[in-house]
């Protein structure tokens, strides 16, 4: 098992949730290339919850012509905008979405890139398992889907890393609670064509996210065979 400290951040603004990933990001890179002393008894690999306020972000592959609105209707939805430096293209982040950010060291947990993305998604697919609802991977795609050869495919969850020496950093955003009309303004992850759904819409019933995040937690303990040690924020 490998070591992995967990913190929930709870609601905290994107671009300082940003900027604290940066941090743990360099140190576990300082770490894993010796231009930092390990400090006995710290962590070298984190596992981060939290919320966020209305925030559209771009990966450095998107278009911004995926963001339907422009930056006067953004203040007008209270939301905000960043080009950020992980994979993929746009989405949306908001308050009701558990977002995810791992900063681990890959080759600790013997993964690659494409293995590790498959395992954030096992992680989400078996959380909604846990609810009753199948979910699914979509060729071609990242992320996690519901009905994912139909016509009724919906995206539940997505998903967006950088990676640099096989540390990630970055990660999910899980649809709990999420007021879904917010997709309505992008072209979720450069898509015209596939649905936007949350955890509460397919239940028919707003979910316990406190719950939600205990399950989640369990669930990617459970595939990456995480040592967690939960810490105060």
């Amino acid at each position: 098992m490998v070591k992995v400290t967990y913190k929930d951040l709870g609601l905290i603004d994107y671009k300082e949730a940003w900027d604290y990933q940066e941090t743990l990001f360099n140190e576990v890179i300082g770490k894993k290339t010796g231009r930092m002393d390990a400090v006995e008894n710290t962590q070298n690999n984190y596992l981060l919850f939290c919320e966020h306020p209305h925030v559209y972000t771009l990966g450095k592959s998107g278009s911004e012509k995926n963001l339907l609105i422009n930056y006067i209707q953004l203040q007008a939805k209270n939301a905000v905008f960043y080009k950020t430096n992980r994979g993929g293209d746009i989405t949306y982040h908001g308050p009701g979405q558990i977002v995810g950010y791992p900063i681990l060291d890959l080759e600790m947990f013997g993964l690659g890139v494409k293995t590790y993305i498959y395992a954030l998604e096992q992680s989400i697919i078996n959380t909604l398992l846990h609810y009753g609802i199948t979910a699914g991977r979509l060729e071609g795609a990242t992320g996690v889907w519901l009905e994912p050869e139909t016509p009724q495919v919906r995206k539940i969850c997505a998903i967006g890393v950088r990676t640099s020496r096989y540390v990630s950093m970055h990660g999910f955003a899980f649809n709990v609670n999420t007021d879904l009309n917010y997709f309505s303004h992008i072209n979720p992850c450069g898509f015209t064509d596939k649905a936007v759904t949350s955890l509460s819409n397919e239940l028919k019933t707003l979910a316990d996210i406190e719950e939600v995040k205990k399950v989640l937690l369990e669930k990617i303990t459970d595939v990456f065979d995480m040592d967690l040690e939960i810490s105060a924020r």
